[in-house]
């Protein structure tokens, strides 16, 4: 072994898959790297893992990055001359229900928006690529060609030759204390033994181990290990090498060969949480006792598939500790307490098949200082305040172990860990019926049931129409007829402070926020590439002070991007106070009526335009009013400091009885805001998309000479033009559409839907997506096209509209 150096470039921590392939990457594309195993590697959990790999996920960025992982472990082997045990056998998945059977044909659909091979089959079919499988429950299968296995030890291994033939330095048995950060910059790591390696950057990588370690330094990882077991059988008549993986989820069990047996294992609905937290000394190429009643279950589920297994021989049952997470999705990223830290953990049991990507991903962001393309659904910055909890991250990862092979149904809500962080209107609103759904924590409406007439408060999931389709059409005719209320309290806000506000915001935003006192602007801020980093609301305040308004979700990713990106030497400080305020939205052609006799304020359009805000008096509350809508009707945010809340909530509500005002949710948002065609950060627009793919090039200030981030990358498209455009679709209204629908033009797959809906005003289903063509896209091309959508893999006509479908003019807004 060589001499450890004193310093590199980049230090990796951990020596599984995901760490050696992002020290292979890394190393590949010239970065000094040094890896640190603390014992050997693949000894934490990579060495027993099961080795399936899969591509097709709901994201089409994260099925790319999986699809790498294929890409790359085909022609590994031949690059380093280490084994690998991949081969791409193929990967079925059954189902054994209709409903089930929706979900795979939709599945294909996505398959097929994305890329990917994927193939429907009847169960006689499905039985010919796999003879072992009993059938007599099937509705049919779906598969893909271009799944496979690997071996895990092999496969890492190889990566880590590789890394090795490219530069890389790689120690085993060199234990990391700690990461040695002063003033908030990263400057070496300390050994175990006290020597240290001084680094630029740190990338830990360290499995069930992260979380801990990361803690230590201020960084947090929500992760918990959880017990997964499976047995490796003795030969079987009838296996061949060529058997495809298999994946029985109404049974909740998974299937792959090895050496003419059988691997098999499941996801339970009643997981073991592994410990307490706290992880043993010494733990390494170790695994757990075998627990035979916990996984008899799965074994009387696996003999009805496969009744071969009854009479084979168990050459081995395993159970080892495998990190998952609180949502199912691993974790990837800068995380947001600390600079060129980086994490990639909690691969929930297919980090194999994730190895191969996420370490390309990571290495891209560590050398250039952002991912290759947009991660969000695995982005370390989608977590928040709840995922500080270990007890709060340990009930929702125990649901979502559970959930990994039931129905991913459309619409559905975690019940675990709940209710969190409450609005003060949360009994109030429970009290009229409110089906609350749950982000970051937060309880928000999502419907409300009709007490009165007997309607039930609860979601029944489905993939046909839901049972709150008629309650979300109640709320969403009287925000375009009446006025409803909105509590929107779990917005994330922000105050910018300083008298340097004005200059760092105008440096972060694209739209012109140097305006007066008052001014309300809707702004994007963008990445270098001019892609979409994030989409608020800005309201001028005061001369050196700024009030931010984003969505739920987005309260970690947007304040770490725009704290990030304040100028160096700027005078300028951001807070998070999101939880001293309340918001409740008063929507519809009625709302002036209704605030008007609340408030001595003048709401004429004279005195209060739209696109302006102003501190009015509501029931002795001072309170910011922001006239602006996401849902295309006349209307003001209502911001007030919390205590507040009941008071102004009693008075609206007061003061709009006459006009039949109600309490209105986060679904008939959807369906409003679908048909005035509003974009959705994460969903419809990000980082991979520019404001003139997205249609939203007018709230970019180019014709202004403001120097602003991604200024030269949106003057340069603007130049040679786009080559995708955000269209907005509609087909019949017995067509169901939820998002990852394909479009065709003219025959030609050229996209797919980033949100579905329904629009009860237009009664039509909606849908919104990119058309793309590699030469370049324009209005009248989108326009001159003849549209399909392909809908659980059947076709069906759609017309196309660049244009709002609901008061394109503004005149209702406006009013």
């Amino acid at each position: 072994m060589s001499e450890l150096p004193s310093a590199s470039k980049v230090v990796v921590i951990g020596g599984g898959i995901v760490g050696c392939s992002t020290a292979y990457h890394l190393a590949r594309m010239g970065v000094e790297v040094v890896l640190l195993e603390r014992k050997k590697l693949t000894s934490g959990t990579t060495f027993h893992a099961a080795g399936l790999v899969g591509q097709l996920r709901t994201s089409a960025n994260v099925t790319q990055l999986l699809g790498y992982s294929v890409d790359l472990y085909k022609r590994l082997e031949a690059e380093t001359g280490q084994a690998t045990g991949w081969k791409m056998n193929g990967g079925m998945r059954l189902a054994c229900n209709q409903e089930r059977w929706t979900e795979v044909k939709r599945q294909a659909t996505t398959a097929h928006s994305f890329g990917l091979e994927m193939h429907l089959l009847t169960p006689k079919e499905a039985q010919e690529l796999w003879p072992l499988m009993a059938i007599d429950d099937l509705v049919g299968a779906a598969f893909l060609p271009t799944d496979g296995q690997a071996n895990p030890s092999d496969i890492t291994l190889s990566l880590a030759k590789g890394a090795r033939m490219a530069g890389a330095q790689i120690f085993e048995e060199t234990k990391v204390r700690s990461v040695d950060i002063r003033d908030g910059v990263v400057k070496g790591v300390i050994l175990e033994d006290g020597g240290r390696i001084d680094c630029e950057k740190v990338v830990v990588c360290a499995g069930m181990w992260t979380r801990p370690f990361c803690a230590a330094h201020g960084v947090n990882v929500p992760l918990v290990p959880v017990e997964h077991q499976y047995i490796v059988t003795e030969r079987i008549e009838g296996v061949t090498p060529n058997l495809p993986t298999l994946r029985d989820p109404d049974r909740l069990t998974y299937w792959k060969e090895e050496v003419g047996g059988l691997v098999m294992g499941g996801y339970e609905p009643n997981p073991k949480l592994w410990r307490d937290g706290t992880l043993p000394p010494g733990f390494h190429f170790t695994l757990l006792d075998n627990d035979f009643d916990h996984f008899t279950p799965l074994m009387e589920q696996a003999l009805g598939r496969v009744p071969a297994m009854e009479t084979a021989g168990i050459k081995q049952m395993i159970n080892g500790p495998e990190s998952f997470t609180p949502d199912g999705m691993f974790i990837l990223g800068e995380a947001p307490e600390q600079r060129n830290f980086f994490v990639g953990a909690g691969f929930n049991a297919f980090g194999i098949a994730s190895g191969g990507g996420a370490g390309m991903c990571l290495a891209e962001w560590v050398a250039k200082g952002e991912a290759p393309f947009d991660l969000w659904p695995a982005d370390i910055r989608r977590f928040g305040r709840p995922h500080f909890d270990l007890d709060w991250i340990r009930k929702r990862t125990y649901e979502a172990y559970g959930k990994h092979y039931t129905m991913a149904w459309p619409g559905e809500e975690h019940h675990s860990g709940r209710p969190c962080r409450k609005s003060p209107l949360y009994e109030i609103l429970k009290a009229d019926g409110s089906v609350f759904g749950e982000k970051l924590g937060w309880e928000r409406p999502n419907w409300f049931a009709d007490l009165a007439a007997g309607e039930e408060p609860r979601d029944i999931y489905t993939y046909q129409r839901p049972n709150w389709h008629a309650a979300v059409g109640r709320e969403h005719r009287a925000c375009r007829e009446g006025v409803v209320i909105f509590d929107q309290t779990s917005f994330a806000k922000f105050a910018l402070k300083g008298p340097d506000a004005e200059a760092a915001l105008s440096w972060i935003c694209a739209n012109d926020v140097a305006r007066p006192v008052g001014s309300l602007t809707y702004t994007q801020m963008l990445n270098d590439r001019g892609g979409i980093e994030a989409d608020v609301t800005v309201v001028r305040r005061a001369r050196d002070e700024y009030y931010i308004v984003t969505g739920t979700g987005f309260a970690t990713h947007d304040f770490d991007w725009i704290s990030r990106n304040i100028p160096a030497g700027a005078n300028a400080q951001l807070f998070d106070i999101t939880s001293a305020h309340s918001v409740l939205s008063l929507m519809g052609p009625c709302s002036r009526e209704v605030l008007q006799a609340v408030t001595r304020a003048d709401l004429s359009n004279a005195a209060f335009p739209f696109g302006t805000a102003q501190v009015i008096g509501i029931a002795g509350c001072p309170v910011l009013a922001l006239r602006v809508t996401y849902v295309g009707e006349l209307g003001w945010e209502l911001h007030f400091p919390v205590e507040y809340a009941t008071a102004v909530y009693a008075a609206l509500r007061e003061a709009g009885a006459p006009f039949g005002i109600r309490n209105a949710g986060y679904r008939a948002i959807e369906t409003l805001r679908l048909e005035k065609g509003y974009r959705a950060w994460a969903a419809d627009i990000g980082p991979d998309h520019t404001p003139d793919e997205a249609g939203l090039g007018w709230a970019v200030k180019l014709k202004k000479d403001i120097p602003f981030k991604g200024r030269e990358a949106v003057f340069a498209q603007r130049a040679q033009g786009v080559k995708k455009l955000m269209a907005t679709f509609t087909t019949a209204p017995e067509v169901i559409l939820y998002g990852r629908e394909t479009i065709y033009r003219d025959g030609q797959r050229v996209g797919w839907l980033s949100s579905g809906g329904f629009g009860f005003t237009v009664n039509r289903s909606i849908g919104m997506g990119y058309v793309r063509n590699p030469e370049g896209v324009t209005a009248d091309w989108v326009l001159s096209g003849r549209y399909e959508l392909e809908v659980a893999t059947e076709r069906v006509p759609a017309e196309v509209t660049l244009a709002p479908l609901y008061d394109p003019k503004m005149e209702r807004i406006r009013a």
